[in-house]
């Protein structure tokens, strides 16, 4: 009854298969996220490149891929690869996304795609020249629910209050340290560019509104850090303290380019909280609430009255259920997020349009210049207009 339901739903974006020819840049996390992704789409892991040959030989083995290479810039630059995922330090991004383009490889970049927005400006015009398709991952998009409620967003009232969050803990003590709190690797922002660029990439994205202005403040929790190295995440690590300059709690508050409110928390120092991403939003008589927490239900709450909705194909609107992967009851998350994302953007690598909502370079610059704006909010406490482009 189960394997019926599935295969009864709506067009899966999980299904098409397109013999692409997939190199992953970056053997950590992220890379194996992208690499597991590629493969459900379709593709053949073709090669892996990482921070050393050493590495990249045991990511080899871990991923499954044909060979590995001994640089990322042999493998970008191969004529054995089709698709590019960039998945480094954040400093790497457009260096190798440039020279992907320049040869012709189809990319997946993970955000930030620039450590500011001239870097972004430049990865976009070069992708415009060369006609080459880039898409990053602002993967959150994906939930059913949050299809959900873009599509009954769309139908009502226009939105007066946008509120919500994300909090982590991963980096809460001194001892706890990654090569994205150094600037040089990471960029100027790390918090709210890692973590609070995903949360206004998701609210423009179910309202349909633009951030216009804000306000910001940030905060560094520990003034040094001690990390024996930067390569990869270390708790309690040793070696000498680091100072810190970029933040791990970021607050806003803001206007859109329709009229809302908007409030804003970001942390990677919340004990407890993992990935709690939540968005609350009133619009006219309701009030739509979305927690990755309990990604499966989406609650809209009215003045007399509470409802749930559940991830559900008979529940949805099929612009939601069309990623619906399983029956009722089987919880879907992150990953199946994910595996959309990449099999949307293989699909558009392969010729067809692009699918409704399939982030790329646009998505990623305008994340870059709101960034932009928190930083520099913050640093002159007042409120700071976001640039439109």
């Amino acid at each position: 009854m189960e394997e019926s339901a599935v295969q009864s739903g709506p067009r899966s974006p999980l299904a098409r298969a397109r013999g692409l020819r997939a190199g992953i840049v970056g053997a950590g996390f992220v890379g194996r996220v992208h690499a597991r992704s590629a493969r459900l789409a379709g593709a053949q892991i073709a090669g892996v490149a990482a921070s050393s040959p050493a590495r990249a030989a045991a990511a080899r083995a871990e991923l499954g891929a044909d060979r590995d290479f001994a640089s990322a810039e042999e493998l970008v630059r191969s004529a054995e690869i089709d698709v590019v995922h960039i998945c480094t330090p954040n400093n790497l991004h457009v260096p190798l996304a440039l020279a992907a383009i320049e040869a012709g490889k189809a990319v997946i970049c993970e955000k930030p795609i620039g450590l500011d927005p001239a870097e972004a400006a430049v990865l976009a015009a070069s992708a415009e020249e060369a006609g080459v398709l880039v898409t990053v991952p602002f993967v959150y998009r994906y939930y059913p629910t949050v299809r959900e409620l873009r599509a009954r967003l769309a139908a009502a009232t226009p939105a007066r209050l946008l509120s919500g969050g994300y909090l982590q803990d991963w980096l809460l003590d001194a001892g706890d340290y990654n090569w994205r709190v150094d600037p040089e690797l990471g960029g100027a922002s790390r918090a709210f560019a890692d973590i609070g660029s995903h949360w206004c990439d998701l609210v423009e994205f179910v309202t349909g509104q633009r951030l216009t202005k804000l306000v910001a403040k940030t905060a560094i929790a520990h003034e040094a850090r001690s990390g024996a190295g930067a390569a990869s995440f270390e708790r309690g690590g040793g070696g000498e303290p680091r100072p810190v300059q970029t933040e791990d709690v970021a607050a806003l508050l803001f206007e859109t380019d329709a009229g809302a409110t908007g409030s804003l928390l970001v942390s990677q120092v919340s004990a407890g909280r993992k990935n709690r991403l939540w968005i609350e939003i009133c619009a006219g008589a309701e009030t739509f609430a979305f927690d990755q927490e309990r990604a499966d239900e989406l609650t809209v709450l009215r003045r007399d009255a509470a409802e749930t909705i559940p991830r559900d194909f008979d529940t949805l609107d099929p612009a939601a259920a069309r990623y619906v992967t399983l029956p009722a009851g089987h919880p879907q998350g992150y990953q199946d997020c994910f595996d959309a994302f990449v099999a949307e953007s293989y699909a558009a690598f392969a010729g067809e349009a692009p699918a409704d909502g399939l982030p790329g370079l646009a998505d990623g610059a305008r994340a870059v210049r709101i960034t932009e704006a928190v930083l520099e909010s913050a640093r002159r406490g007042e409120w700071i207009e976001v640039k439109a482009r």
